[in-house]
Order: structure tokens, then C-alpha cells, then sequence
């Protein structure tokens, strides 16, 4: 049996971001500046790897403190009854040489639907201090309203004032855990 590596997240070189289209015409970004994953893999490689990511939604960020107020709401996350949302994989698995599918359960405002990630592997290499470290850059889409975070307003001129599609994006650097 292959042996079991824990690797932690690194949140001094990650980030977690997003992208929704407003007014139909343009991309507002944002980002959550609190969340933790692990990884455990089998074996020398992350195919088969299980991952679990918890983000805190009050973190969120998009440069706008009144947008920030109304995202923690509860016309959007609720933050004040929903602290936490999580991920936990159901599949990581190889596409080819640098891709992995990550496929898992996103839990949101206390629902829970499937999604899947494309995770590009950047390399495994050491620090300066000893450490292995593991880079990812992740990329998915999901639709908002499949979790409650429904609202929206009509524009004049046609259209909504916010997608229903937000567009994700990860850079994360994990560290491997000691083995005693």
C-alpha cells in the first residue's frame, strides 16, 4: 500500500478570486482573503488525491465595502447564519502530463451541489528552508443561483445588473507535511 502524504495550504502564496460580469458589459473581481485546504494524496502523484477547502465568506473582498456589506447579506451569503462554505473532492483525477479534473461537493448557505475544476499542476520543488511545496492554479465556473444567491435587479436598457455565472480562479501552494 502506498504510503499517505498530507500536504497543508501555504496562505502566504495562495488566493482565491472570482469574477462575475456587471451592468452586462464588464467583469467586477473579488476575492475571499480567509480559507484553508488540505490535500492528501496516495502515492508519489495527486492523481486519486482528496482535497478539502474551507473558506470563510465574511472574508470576502472586492475592493467596495458597501458591495462587501451587501455580499455578506443574505440576498447573498448570509454570513451572519452561514460562517462557512467547504469543498470536498469525489474525484482528482490526471488528464494529462500538468492537468487534473477536480470534482467535489461545494456546500453554500447550506446547500450542496457538484462542480469540477480544472487543476493545472505548476511543479513540486523545494523552498529555500527544506520544505516541498506543490503549486496549482485552478480555474471553474458555477451558477450562483444554485446555491440561493439570487438576487438581482433588472436593467433599463435589458438585462441584469449581475451574472448569474461566476467565474473561479485559485493560485495555491501547498506544503508536505513532516512524516514522523
Amino acid at each position: 500500500m502506498a504510503a499517505q502524504t498530507n500536504w497543508k495550504l501555504d496562505p502566504a502564496h495562495s488566493e482565491l478570486l472570482f469574477k462575475v460580469k456587471h451592468l452586462m458589459i464588464t467583469n467586477v473581481k473579488g476575492e475571499f482573503r480567509s480559507f484553508d485546504a488540505q490535500v492528501v494524496t496516495n502515492g508519489s502523484g495527486f492523481d486519486g488525491a482528496k482535497v478539502s477547502l474551507t473558506i470563510d465568506p465574511a472574508s470576502i473582498f472586492t475592493n467596495n465595502a458597501d458591495r462587501d456589506t451587501h455580499l455578506r447579506s443574505a440576498d447573498f451569503f448570509d454570513t451572519d447564519t452561514h460562517a462557512e462554505m467547504t469543498f470536498e473532492s469525489t474525484e482528482m483525477k490526471k488528464q494529462d502530463e500538468d492537468t487534473y479534473l477536480v470534482r467535489g461537493l461545494l456546500t453554500m448557505k447550506g446547500v450542496s451541489k457538484e462542480v469540477e475544476f480544472e487543476a493545472e499542476l505548476g511543479g513540486v520543488t523545494k523552498d529555500p528552508y527544506g520544505n516541498e511545496k506543490a503549486g496549482f492554479s485552478l480555474s471553474g465556473k458555477l451558477n450562483r443561483t444554485d446555491w440561493g444567491l439570487n438576487w438581482n435587479a433588472a436593467l433599463e436598457t435589458g438585462g441584469v445588473l449581475v451574472s448569474e455565472e461566476v467565474r473561479l480562479m485559485a493560485e495555491v501552494q501547498l506544503v508536505r507535511e513532516q512524516q514522523d
